[in-house]
């Protein structure tokens, strides 16, 4: 196992990454939970790894409820989040109830929200069991719900007590899911650190095929990254929106297509290469660099051009996006491959350029 601290000015945490730890988890949790907890799980996920979490908290004597929730990201919303709301109220949930999250980046966020929201605050624990959740969403106190407008429009920043990413769970992904999830570890390469863009060239395969000691690697790679960001820039004033590289252009296919059709890291690979084409039309990256994105893209089996829909509903959709600054459109681009940058863009035939093969 390997544990990380995410410092930020409001709160420390760890992650703890490693495998079979949800049936470690009265061990690793125990300094982080209340005198009652509930475990926010959905109907894929239970399945799966309720038993063993219910059976750890057993051990440490601590009562438990648990809410299961539909699966999918086109129940992140406010529907969704009442039941959660509900099964509290129903159960007698108090401020320091601990609210646990066992499940993907829906569940997480959700259950993030919910937890900020509950009698105006109450803790919680993030047990992610995607590999997009591990490497990104559970990190960094980002939460939030969907609307039809746009996506985590929404939400709080709030941050998790722990963070138990069982490197375990993703072996029981189905590899579509596996895939969405690779396309936030290839983002971490392509915003910040090109050896590791260069590493993840060479492994891909490996990746995809679970090797174990080179999945735990890309793993506590990226949660690295990200809590060293996050550090700097707990509520994203600056370098954390370095993170939503892809995401504007990802987040505006998931509204046009409907929220499940495509899944997040789907959108996000495709946003990823259509950034790295916005950057090179800036004169900033090479098509070298937009290729290797696309290639790499593939390679995880994921998409690496969007759909095709008009220029209008693009610009209808982006306009939503949390970047969005005095009315100015805001995007996460590269200086170069390894290093991201902020660019506002107020000449819409750039956008349309970047956009034209796939109008």
């Amino acid at each position: 196992m390997r544990t990380l601290t995410v410092q930020t000015p409001s709160h420390q945490y760890p992650i703890f990454i490693g495998h079979k730890l949800i049936e470690q988890a009265d061990t690793l949790l125990q300094p982080y939970l209340g005198k009652k907890a509930a475990i926010i799980t959905n109907e894929t996920v239970a399945p799966l790894y309720l038993k063993q979490l219910q059976t750890a908290l057993d051990r440490l004597g601590v009562p438990h409820f648990s809410i299961i929730l539909p699966d999918g990201e086109e129940y992140k919303n406010w529907q969704t989040l009442n039941l959660i709301y509900d099964g509290l109220m129903q159960n007698r949930a108090e401020r320091k109830t601990t609210l646990i999250a066992l499940g993907g980046g829906v569940i997480g966020d959700m259950v993030g929200f919910a937890a900020a929201t509950y009698q105006r605050g109450a803790p919680f624990i993030q047990v992610p069991t995607t590999l997009l959740s591990q490497v990104d969403s559970s990190v960094g106190g980002k939460t939030a719900i969907n609307h039809p407008l746009g996506k985590n429009m929404i939400g709080a920043f709030y941050q998790p007590q722990a963070v138990l990413a069982d490197l375990t769970a993703l072996q029981t992904l189905p590899q579509r899911e596996l895939s969405a999830g690779m396309a936030e570890v290839i983002k971490y390469g392509a915003l910040g650190d090109a050896e590791f863009f260069a590493w993840l060239e060479e492994n891909m395969a490996d990746l995809m095929a679970q090797h174990q000691e080179k999945m735990a690697e890309a793993v506590y790679h990226c949660c690295k990254m990200k809590a060293d960001i996050v550090a700097k820039d707990e509520t994203e004033q600056g370098i954390r929106a370095w993170l939503n590289l892809g995401h504007t252009f990802g987040h505006a296919i998931e509204a046009e297509m409907g929220y499940g059709v495509w899944l997040h890291g789907e959108a996000v690979a495709a946003g990823c290469v259509l950034a790295s084409r916005l950057s090179h039309i800036l004169g900033k990256t090479r098509q070298a660099d937009t290729d290797r994105i696309a290639a790499l893209m593939e390679a995880a089996s994921l998409p690496s051009a969007p759909p095709i829909f008009s220029f209008e509903k693009w610009i209808e959709h982006m306009s939503h996006d949390k970047k969005v600054s005095s009315g100015i459109m805001r995007f996460v681009g590269l200086e170069y491959l390894g290093k991201a940058n902020i660019t506002e863009i107020t000449d819409m035939e750039i956008l349309r350029q970047t956009l034209q093969p796939y109008l």
